[in-house]
């Protein structure tokens, strides 16, 4: 907990807010102190509610010269608790809601950080364009948060991450400066790429306050399929395959194991068996190609070469938009669907796509010694190698009992993952919960050059400081 926010403090950003850029208001503020899966509860005295990019540096300036931590936060769907604060100001990026610009010629589309992510597909969509990255939580995921942790979704296959979808950026420095580097380039080879430094950084190093997004075509030709497969080396085998068959229009390649399925038909109103029969293990694939019916004759050589080779138990084919968005909200639905299971490790990694079956067998094992009868939900991005392996209670156990061994099991998980190569945080971020655990698995080195930069640009440590290093 951080110490209580000086009362002069408060009376300096109530002045340069003005009315309407503030609140005290618990119940206004309330909302925005919970993580959705109710794991992290904060506080704040005082919620900033700056309309644009001018208020949120006079936010910042304010902070920076008494000291005053800042937590910021855009549409609460982090799953780290990065963005709920223990006390600081917290700052919202609600009203920063404009697209400033759309250029279909430099296919690029400049929102502010409070646009939601499924706003900016809306937008994109108007002039025949599209941004490629899609998240379960794009309705209220915003494009600051987004840029903030280097989001990843389910087009990094093809589109890559966050990372190399944005052009510029415009941000508040620590110290209340604004940087302005919306610039809509393409190359830019002139020194340090300052935003880079910003995406990923988790608002450690600035307040994003708009980005420059890469657009893209809408290609004509889609095809959606779910395969029942035995394991997750099949999958691996199949995903070469599908770059083989398809090339560039491999979309996503998404494994989910067949216990994420049952939650779903459980928990998730609406939800179907996708196959006849159960399957230990399913992928669910896209294809998408410029020429029209180039996808779905792709999908269906692949298909044919799967069942041949005795990697494909079953598959279905979406025939219908709604029944691609259907076999979708399966996948979309995986998190979601185990909130009524109780209490749960979760864990963001990524390894080597050639380690995914490695680190699935391994982690699975160790789990079954450490946690009898725990259950194993495991899914995500097989295709960049990102898995989301989550480590429910036993069925009727406690919730309590099992929360309180989560550090430990998590530390054989991450352990696990590092001896593979990988990253104990895939697309999440380290946020709050990571942040300790991620400097045990990096190098001195690494440790202090990340520091560096930080007492660089915020020598005062006032943006999120309990996140990172």
């Amino acid at each position: 907990m951080t110490a209580p926010v000086p009362a002069d403090v408060i009376s300096r950003l109530k002045a340069v807010l003005g009315e309407g850029g503030w609140s005290e208001d618990p119940d206004r503020i309330a909302p925005k102190l919970v993580e959705w899966r109710d794991r992290w509860v904060g506080q704040t005295p005082f919620l900033a509610l700056p309309r644009d990019t001018a208020a949120v540096a006079a936010v910042v300036g304010v902070c920076f010269e008494a000291g005053q931590a800042i937590t910021v936060q855009g549409g609460n769907t982090g799953l780290v608790g990065g963005q709920i604060p223990q006390g600081e100001v917290l700052l919202s990026t609600e009203r920063l809601r404009a697209i400033r610009e759309v250029d279909g010629f430099d296919d690029a589309l400049t929102a502010e950080a409070g646009v939601t992510l499924a706003q900016v597909h809306e937008v994109a969509a108007a002039v025949r364009r599209r941004f490629p990255l899609g998240l379960a939580s794009e309705g209220s995921a915003t494009v600051g948060g987004v840029v903030s942790t280097n989001a990843g979704g389910t087009q990094v296959l093809r589109y890559g991450t966050t990372r190399n979808l944005v052009l510029g950026l415009e941000a508040v420095l620590p110290n209340g400066e604004v940087w302005n580097g919306l610039k809509r380039l393409r190359k830019d080879n002139t020194g340090y790429d300052l935003k880079q430094l910003l995406i990923g950084a988790e608002g450690t190093l600035g307040v994003v306050t708009a980005a420059s997004l890469k657009l893209f075509p809408i290609l004509p030709s889609r095809a959606v399929a779910l395969l029942g497969i035995a394991s997750p080396s099949d999958a691996i085998r199949l995903l070469a395959r599908a770059k083989e068959t398809a090339g560039g229009a491999v979309e996503a390649f998404e494994l989910m194991g067949r216990l994420g399925i049952d939650f779903a038909l459980r928990n998730i109103a609406g939800t179907r068996d996708p196959l006849a029969e159960r399957h230990p293990w399913y992928v669910l694939a896209e294809f998408e190609a410029a020429e029209e019916g180039a996808a779905e004759a792709a999908m269906e050589r692949f298909l044919a070469q799967g069942l041949e080779a005795g990697l494909i138990a079953d598959a279905v084919v979406a025939q219908t938009q709604a029944q691609a968005k259907a076999l979708w909200a399966i996948r979309e639905n995986q998190s979601p669907a185990q909130k009524p299971e109780g209490a749960t490790w979760k864990h963001d990694i990524a390894v080597p796509v050639s380690q995914v079956p490695a680190f699935l067998e391994q982690a699975t094992a160790a789990m079954a010694t450490f946690a009898p009868g725990a259950r194993i939900a495991a899914f995500g991005h097989v295709g960049d190698g990102n898995i989301h392996y989550d480590v429910l209670r036993p069925d009727g156990g406690s919730d309590a009992e099992h929360a309180a061994r989560r550090d430990a099991g998590s530390r054989i998980v991450h352990d696990i993952v590092a001896a593979l190569g990988g990253s104990i945080s895939a697309e999440h971020g380290l946020g709050a919960m990571k942040t300790a655990e991620g400097a045990r698995y990096k190098s001195a080195t690494e440790l202090a050059a990340q520091r560096a930069v930080r007492q660089a640009l915020d020598p005062k440590r006032i943006l999120n400081p309990r996140v990172l290093f």
